[in-house]
């Protein structure tokens, strides 16, 4: 079997549902028990999101590569994030990193293209909000990307920072966030909204969204699931 690699950490949240849904989705997908091997390396949302503060992207690329060297030297065949900032710099740590890394930015890209829409909003961290790394990518399969105005994004950032990352949901945070998408629904017209934070379901989880969400932790983990398989078949 080849094995897999996951940054975790960034954030912690969504490092244990992809622990927990690896797991069991290759063992739902092959129909018998099975653990394929796997290695996390923790790192910190918190160093990741100072690094984007300080707009030191030399310094976040080096400690992201740094992980992916430490999951080479664990025998890993091939990794990927458990979190969407850190995408910012994954250009730059591809170059690096000693292992093939699955983006989960093309991952969502290429289900925002399955799906036939052409126009859709984004709320994640600041840095991912407000950076255009996330845009241009969808933009290269002919998909618009529209972000939140600047003091729903200064909002949507702190409360992932302050909240989702430990975990907590807070009803009125949710509602917010959804009226937000509203907004954005009923002013740029978006079809569906892409959940650019890996901890963002946790707060969609017990609450309608007013459009269609395209779920970047979900389709990243079928995406890896599928690697998984196609890379046991070739055993």
């Amino acid at each position: 079997m080849k094995k897999l690699g996951l940054i975790g950490g960034t954030g912690p949240e969504s490092t244990l549902i992809y622990y927990k849904n690896i797991e069991q989705g290759v063992q739902k997908k092959i129909g018998k028990p099975y653990f394929p091997p796997m290695t996390i390396e923790s790192l910190s949302v918190f160093e990741v999101l100072r690094y984007c503060d300080t707009g030191d992207y030399q310094g976040l690329t080096e400690y992201l590569v740094q992980g992916f060297q430490a999951l080479a030297a664990a025998g890993c065949d091939f990794g990927a994030f458990t979190g969407i900032t850190p995408h910012i710099v994954i250009d730059k740590v591809k170059e690096k990193s000693p292992i093939p890394i699955v983006s989960m930015i093309d991952t969502a890209a290429d289900d925002a293209l399955m799906k036939g829409y052409t126009n859709v909003g984004l709320i994640g961290t600041y840095p991912t909000m407000s950076g255009h790394f996330f845009q241009e990518n969808f933009k290269k399969k002919g998909i618009q990307v529209v972000c939140p105005h600047e003091d729903e994004m200064r909002l949507i950032g702190n409360k992932i920072e302050t909240e989702l990352e430990y975990g907590k949901v807070i009803p009125e945070t949710r509602d917010r966030v959804i009226e937000i998408v509203r907004r954005m629904q009923e002013e740029e017209h978006i079809q569906a909204v892409v959940l650019g934070c890996t901890e963002l379901p946790l707060l969609f989880k017990e609450a309608k969204c007013p459009v269609e969400t395209i779920d970047v932790l979900a389709v990243h983990l079928e995406a890896l699931i599928r690697m998984i398989l196609e890379q046991q078949k070739m055993e």
